[in-house]
C-alpha cells in the first residue's frame, strides 16, 4: 500500500476475502484514516469514494490521498447520503462507531481515558455531549444510557448526573467518567471500564448514529449495482442486530409465514447473504489489534431487484426513538 495508515482497519483480511474479487468502484462510507480505502485499492478496486462527515478525516488524508490520483475521491458527508454521491457502485464498506483517530485526541472528548472537553461530535457541529448531559431531563438521559449503551444502571447514573450538574456543569470527560464510576461496582481485572457503556450511549445520541445507520443501509441498497457487495463491520450488539435484521428482511429470510393467513406474493429479495453468521476476528488479528475483539462483519450481495421501502420500526424500534 502507498503511505502508512495511522491505525489498523478491523477485519480487513476477512472482508477482502468475502468480497473478492475486488474491482470497479467502491464506497468507503466511514473513511476515517483511510485503512479500508487503501486495502480496497491495493486489492484491485479501480476507484474508491471515501465518505466521512468528520473534517479531521479529510485534513489527515490531505497528506497522502494525492498519491492515488483519481483512484481516490473524497466527500465530506454522512454515509446516509452515499447514493447521492455515487451510483451503480460495485461495493460499499461501512466500519461503524468511533475511530481510533477520534479516540486518541483528547480535545474531541470521545474517550474516558484522556481528559478533555465533553464533546463527541463527529461532524464537529451541533449539540455536544456536554449539552445533552447537562440539559436532558433525568428520564430521557436514563433512556439513552439504557437503549444506546445497554447500561443496566442507567437510572442510577442519570440520577447522579442530575445531582452533580446542579452543583456545577459537567464539562469534561474526566468528570463525567468519575460520576459514572461512582455508580457502579469496582472494576474487576479483565472487565471493560465502568464508563464504557455510558460514553458509547452519549456518543451515539450526539451523532444520531442509529438513524444514520438505518438511512445508510437504505442508501447502500440504492447505490449498489446488481452483484455489488455490502460489507458492514459493527462493534456492539445493538448495531449488529440492526444490520442483521435489515439484511434478513432484504434477503427474504424473516421466518415462516403464518399458515392461518392467506399466501401473499413475496417481493423479490434485494440482497443475498454471504453467510447467516457474522464473521469475527481470528487469533492472529486479536494478537495484533485487541480493538477487534468485539467486531463482527456481515456481508451480502445485491440482487437485481429494485430498491424497496422499509419502516424504521421493522429493524430498529425502539432504538430509533428520538430523545430530543
Amino acid at each position: 500500500m502507498t503511505g502508512a495508515a495511522p491505525h489498523l482497519p478491523v477485519l480487513l483480511r476477512p472482508l477482502l476475502k468475502a468480497v473478492a474479487p475486488v474491482a470497479g468502484t467502491w464506497i468507503d462510507g466511514t473513511f476515517g484514516a483511510g485503512g479500508y480505502a487503501r486495502g480496497l485499492l491495493a486489492a484491485g478496486a479501480a476507484q474508491v469514494v471515501g465518505i466521512d462527515r468528520d473534517p479531521l478525516a479529510h485534513e489527515m488524508a490531505a497528506s497522502w490521498a494525492h498519491e492515488y490520483g483519481e483512484r481516490l475521491r473524497l466527500a465530506q458527508a454522512n454515509f446516509a447520503q452515499m447514493d447521492v454521491i455515487a451510483q451503480d457502485v460495485d461495493g460499499v464498506v461501512l466500519d461503524l462507531g468511533v475511530s481510533s483517530m477520534q479516540l486518541d485526541r483528547a480535545e474531541r472528548g470521545f474517550s474516558f481515558q484522556k481528559d478533555g472537553p465533553l464533546d463527541m461530535r463527529m461532524s464537529q457541529d451541533g449539540p455536544s455531549a456536554a449539552d445533552l448531559v447537562n440539559g436532558l431531563p433525568e428520564a430521557a438521559l436514563a433512556d439513552i444510557l439504557f437503549t444506546y449503551g445497554e447500561e443496566r444502571a442507567s437510572r442510577r447514573i442519570a440520577k447522579a448526573v442530575v445531582r452533580a450538574r446542579a452543583e456545577a456543569p459537567i464539562e469534561t470527560t474526566a468528570r463525567f467518567s468519575e460520576i459514572v464510576e461512582g455508580c457502579l461496582p469496582r472494576q474487576k481485572p479483565g472487565q471493560s471500564h465502568p464508563a464504557t457503556r455510558s460514553f458509547q450511549a452519549i456518543r451515539i445520541a450526539v451523532n444520531d448514529e442509529y438513524a444514520a445507520l438505518f438511512e445508510g443501509l437504505l442508501a447502500a441498497e440504492r447505490a449498489l449495482a446488481p452483484g455489488g457487495r455490502l460489507a458492514v463491520v459493527t462493534f456492539h450488539s445493538v448495531e449488529d442486530r440492526m444490520v442483521k435484521r435489515f439484511l434478513q428482511i432484504r434477503a427474504g429470510q424473516t421466518g415462516r409465514a403464518n399458515r392461518f393467513q392467506p399466501q401473499l406474493e413475496e417481493p423479490a429479495p434485494q440482497f443475498e447473504l454471504y453467510s447467516k453468521k457474522a464473521i469475527g476476528p481470528d487469533a492472529a488479528e486479536l494478537d495484533e489489534n485487541p480493538r477487534a475483539r468485539s467486531a463482527k462483519l456481515r456481508v451480502a450481495r445485491r440482487t437485481d431487484a429494485a430498491p424497496g421501502t422499509i419502516e424504521a420500526r421493522d429493524i430498529a424500534m425502539p432504538i430509533l426513538k428520538e430523545f430530543r
